[in-house]
C-alpha cells in the first residue's frame, strides 16, 4: 500500500535522523511528485527509483544524511550539484534562504524544473550544465552538496565556498564512496567526519570524469 511524506518521515526517523526542520520538510515535501508517474506507489519507501540515463533517485535515508551534515539553519546560500528530479532540492529550498541547482541533462532539468513550480518551491535557481564547474557567477556559497562521487573535491566547489562554509560530497571512484562533510578554512577543504558509505554514479565534467 502506497506511504506518505509522512510515514517517510517516520522512516527517516528510525534511520537515526535527528534534525526536526529536516523531517518538517519531508512531511511537507510529496515525495511522489518528484518521481516517474509509474514509480509514484513507490515513493514513500526508503529506496532510490529510476530516473532515467542510468541515474537513480538518491535514497531518502542517504539524502537526509547528506542534508543534516551541512548543518542548515534557514539562512544559507546553497549550492547543489545534481538536481535529479528535484526532490532533495525541494527540501534544501525549505531548510535554507535559497538554493541554486544544476543538473548536467537538460531533460531532468526541465522535470525538475516543472516539479518545483508544481509544489511552489520559488527559492531555487536551476541551471543545465557541468556541476564538476559550480555555479560561479552565483558565489559564494554556505554549502555545496554533491549527489555524485569523485575521488576529490573538484576545486572549483572548494573555491566557491565561503569560510567556514560546509560541503558533503561522495568520495570515491563510482560505486562504493565514503560520504564525507567537509568545511572550508582559509587554507583550503578541511575533512570533518565521514557521514556514511554509499554508492553514487559518478560526477562528469571538466573537473569530473570525462563525460
Amino acid at each position: 500500500m502506497p506511504g506518505s511524506p509522512g510515514s517517510l518521515a517516520e522512516i527517516l526517523q528510525a534511520e537515526g535522523v535527528r534534525d526536526e526542520r529536516l523531517i518538517a520538510a519531508v512531511r511537507a515535501t510529496p515525495r511522489a511528485g518528484f518521481v516517474p508517474d509509474d514509480l509514484a506507489d513507490e515513493a514513500y519507501d526508503d529506496v532510490p527509483l529510476p530516473i532515467g540515463h542510468g541515474q537513480v533517485t538518491t535514497q531518502p535515508s542517504l539524502s537526509a544524511r547528506m542534508i543534516e551534515g551541512l548543518g542548515l539553519t534557514g539562512n544559507e546560500h546553497v549550492l547543489e550539484v545534481g538536481t535529479g528530479l528535484g526532490f532533495q532540492t525541494a527540501l534544501l529550498a525549505r531548510l535554507a534562504a535559497d538554493v541554486v541547482t544544476i543538473e548536467l541533462r537538460p531533460d531532468l532539468c526541465a522535470r525538475a524544473r516543472s516539479n518545483l513550480a508544481r509544489h511552489g518551491v520559488g527559492n531555487v535557481e536551476l541551471f543545465t550544465g557541468d556541476g564538476s564547474r559550480g555555479v560561479p557567477e552565483r558565489a559564494p556559497y554556505d554549502a555545496v552538496l554533491v549527489s555524485a562521487a569523485y575521488p576529490e573535491v573538484p576545486a572549483p566547489l572548494a573555491g566557491q565556498l565561503r569560510i567556514g562554509g560546509r560541503l558533503v560530497q561522495p568520495i570515491g571512484t563510482g560505486g562504493q564512496e565514503e560520504v564525507v562533510l567537509f568545511e572550508r578554512v582559509p587554507a583550503g577543504l578541511e575533512r570533518r567526519q565521514v557521514l556514511t558509505l554509499a554508492r553514487f554514479v559518478r560526477l562528469h565534467g571538466r573537473y569530473g570524469y570525462p563525460q
